[in-house]
Order: structure tokens, then C-alpha cells, then sequence
């Protein structure tokens, strides 16, 4: 069925009875042309654009869970392209291009809101960072605009803008960036593949993954053996783990970011904002509710839990620069495992595992390249060879040096 305005009337007379499930719940077949492991954004989008851009749709995501269950569902749904490195900039433009179009092109409600990013900074050093980066930007033909504290002001008056320890002197300011709903995106996708023939098989948890003379044959899992020549990951957090069963190890870290939602209240504030003299950033959501996060828990873990010091550092960042929240009761928190590269930036790649493929990384950025990565890790898969926009992603840097530390803090995944 097509999403419209004359299905959503025609389906309310009928007391919304008739509309079909959004995608199959088929059985695993016993072979496929590819097996992309983790069914989250990345997953989907990578079958989505593998069905649509290469005509290849005998494939298979497997989830271990339900769509929409993983760190997909458990982000704070910013989307930017707000970097300084040409690689970063250029990947993460090209996801935004495809975000302004991506509603039209799934039929789905993804609610992108362009509501703009706003990074205040603090001191005149943080000013010139900040400058050097809009400029960069704007030479690559992303939109930045450097504010001043009127400026900051006029955008979000509630802000605390004398604060005696951290006064605000500006801001750099994308507007094109935003958020999206983070679970619609998924779900976007699945029933987009799903029209196009790819499996969506959920609780299908991957145990295993068999080679023959080196190559890939195919995956044990949970609801038994699937033969295939090429197998996929795009499994956020859990991506050494994965890997392993393919005998990589890789330079990564998991660790756990935990995320906070507020009751709902009359709105406040019209854009994302995030906090220059510590690791905060908010903004609010349709329902009214203030969506924020932080610095990650500085420990590796698996658990999709927090702890309170990490809490306490989110807290005080939020009260530092909107003290308004402090009036707030918080009604959620929780925690997503994220990958954590030591140089900051993402890994989509080929392996030297010859039909093993790799997407993984992301640190904090893994939702708004959800269009990017698939679509460049599509065409990895299906060619064998990195995409142009990837090809600084691969894991080959790690050996030969030419690493991508977009904030320059060196190799220490806890502090990215």
C-alpha cells in the first residue's frame, strides 16, 4: 500500500481496520546473496540500497531482536554535517542530502524537522575553532553561519547567557541540521526493502560464521544455517564481537552513551543546541519532552544501562547553560552500546576475509549517516571496492597511519 492523504481517509471510515502489516515475517530461506547482520538503520538501509541501486534483493537482515530495539531507537535523533576534515564533511553532507529527500523517496513519515544545530562556544579560542570550521564548511558548500551572542540570544532566549564560570560569546550555527525520529527511520526502511524483496527476519541472533579455505560460506544463527557468499555487519556496539567470529580483531571500543528524556512542556526550544564548555546537547521533541545527552560512561560494557557519575556530568552541563531544567522531572533514561574507533571516525570497508564486509565505529555519529553509510556500504558490498565518499573510511588506515581524528584528541576512544 502507498502512504497518503486519500489512504489515511478512506482507512478512517473504515475505523482503520484495513491497513496491512508495514513488512513480512518471513522463514529463513536456506540461502541468500548476502546476509547483512544487525537489522538497525545501518542494516536496512544497506539492504534498501543494495534492492534499489544494484538490483540485488535476494538478501537477508538479520536482528537478533525487534526493529527499532537497538541503538537505532536509543539515540537523541540529531542529524549535521557540521565537521571540519574533508572526509567527514563531504560523508556526512551527502547523508544530509539524502535526509531532505528521504520522506518522498521511502512514502513514510520519518518527521525530518531542519530545525538548525547550534554549538556555542565560550572563550575566543573556541571562536576561532569554531570559525576555521564554518569556513571549511562553507568552502565545501555546507551551510554554517558564525553568530554572536545577540545572535544567540535572539535564537534561544532561555539560555544563560552571563553565566559567571561559562559565559556565552556566540555561536556556529548549521541550519539545515535537525533530528529525525530515530525508530521511524527504521521502520522507513524495513518496509521499503521488504517491498523490494529483502527478508527482515527478527530474533535471529547470529552465532556463528563459517569460512571454507578462508572464504565466507555462510552464518550459523539461531534459527539455523544460512548459506551465503557475502555477510555483512552493521551491528553498532557489538562489532568486535562479530568480527571475532570472523577471526578479525579490530581497534575498537565499546562503551555505553546514555540518553534522558524530560516530561513534556510548552515549547522552549527551537533548535539543537549542544554546550562548548563540557559534553551536552539537547533539544526538544514534538511531544515536548527536552531529549539530551552526553559524555560516554568511561568503561567498556555491553549493558544497555548507566551509571550515576556519568549522569551527575550530564546534569551539571545542562544546568550550566540552560538552568531552566533544573524545573524538569526526568521521566527516561537509557543507554546505547556504541563502537569507539581510536581515531573518532567510522570503518565501512572490505576485509581480508574475502567476503566479509564491515560497518562499524561510529562513536557518536552512527545516526544521522544512517543514508550515507548504507548507501556507500551497499556499493561496497556489491562492487567489492569502497565508494569514493567511503574510501577514507576503510580499516586500512589503522595499518598505514592516515588516521581521521576529527577533534584531535589522539587515541582514546573515552574521550572522543
Amino acid at each position: 500500500m502507498r502512504y497518503s492523504v486519500w489512504q489515511l481517509v478512506k482507512q478512517g471510515l473504515r475505523g482503520h481496520t484495513g491497513w496491512p502489516r508495514m513488512w513480512r515475517d518471513p522463514q529463513p530461506k536456506s540461502s541468500y546473496d548476502v546476509v547483512i547482520v544487525g537489522g538497525g538503520g545501518h542494516g536496512l538501509a544497506t539492504a534498501y540500497y543494495l534492492a534499489r541501486e544494484h538490483g540485488i534483493r535476494n538478501v537477508a537482515v538479520l536482528e537478533k531482536g525487534w526493529i527499532g530495539g537497538g541503538n537505532v531507537g536509543r539515540n537523541t535523533t540529531i542529524i549535521r554535517s557540521n565537521y571540519l576534515l574533508g572526509a567527514n564533511l563531504h560523508f556526512y553532507e551527502y547523508a544530509m542530502k539524502l535526509w531532505e529527500g528521504l520522506e518522498r523517496e521511502l512514502n513514510f513519515n520519518t518527521m525530518v524537522s531542519q530545525r538548525g544545530v547550534l554549538n556555542l562556544f565560550h572563550s575566543d579560542a573556541q571562536r576561532d575553532a569554531y570559525a576555521r570550521r564554518g569556513n571549511a564548511m562553507r568552502l565545501a558548500g555546507v551551510d554554517a553561519e558564525l553568530l554572536d551572542v545577540d545572535g544567540v540570544r535572539a535564537l534561544v532566549p532561555m539560555l544563560d547567557l552571563d553565566n559567571a564560570r561559562f559565559p556565552v560569546l556566540g555561536g556556529l550555527l548549521q541550519p539545515r541540521g535537525g533530528t529525525v525520529r530515530h525508530d521511524a527511520v527504521a521502520w522507513g526502511y524495513a518496509r521499503a526493502a521488504d517491498a523490494l524483496g529483502v527478508d527482515i527476519i527478527q530474533n535471529c541472533e547470529v552465532t556463528g560464521i563459517r569460512r571454507d579455505q578462508g572464504r565466507v560460506t555462510g552464518v550459523d544463527t539461531t534459527r539455523g544455517f544460512m548459506a551465503t557468499p557475502r555477510v555483512a555487519a552493521a551491528v553498532a556496539g557489538h562489532t568486535s564481537r562479530v568480527a571475532d567470529m570472523a577471526g578479525l580483531r579490530l581497534p575498537v571500543e565499546s562503551h555505553v552513551l546514555q540518553a534522558f528524556v524530560t516530561e513534556g512542556v510548552k515549547p522552549l526550544l527551537d533548535t539543537v543546541m549542544t554546550f562548548g564548555a563540557g559534553h551536552f546537547y539537547v533539544s526538544q521533541s514534538d511531544k515536548g519532552g527536552l531529549v539530551f545527552g552526553g559524555d560516554l560512561d568511561g568503561y567498556n560494557s555491553y549493558a544497555q544501562r548507566g551509571n550515576l557519575p556519568a549522569m551527575e556530568d550530564v546534569m551539571a552541563g545542562g544546568m550550566a547553560v540552560l538552568p531552566v531544567m533544573g524545573r524538569l522531572r526526568v521521566l527516561r533514561q537509557w543507554g546505547g552500546v556504541v563502537d569507539m574507533t581510536m581515531d573518532g571516525s567510522p570503518i565501512i570497508t572490505c576485509t581480508d576475509v574475502p567476503g566479509f564486509y564491515l560497518n562499524g565505529g561510529w562513536c557518536y555519529g552512527g545516526f544521522k549517516a544512517t543514508p550515507a553509510s548504507g548507501w556507500c556500504f551497499a556499493h561496497t558490498i556489491a562492487r567489492d571496492e569502497p565508494h569514493p565518499l567511503s574510501a577514507a573510511f576503510t580499516i586500512d588506515r589503522f595499518h598505514e597511519g592516515r588516521l581521521l581524528d576529527e577533534k584531535g584528541v589522539g587515541p582514546n576512544p573515552w574521550i572522543q
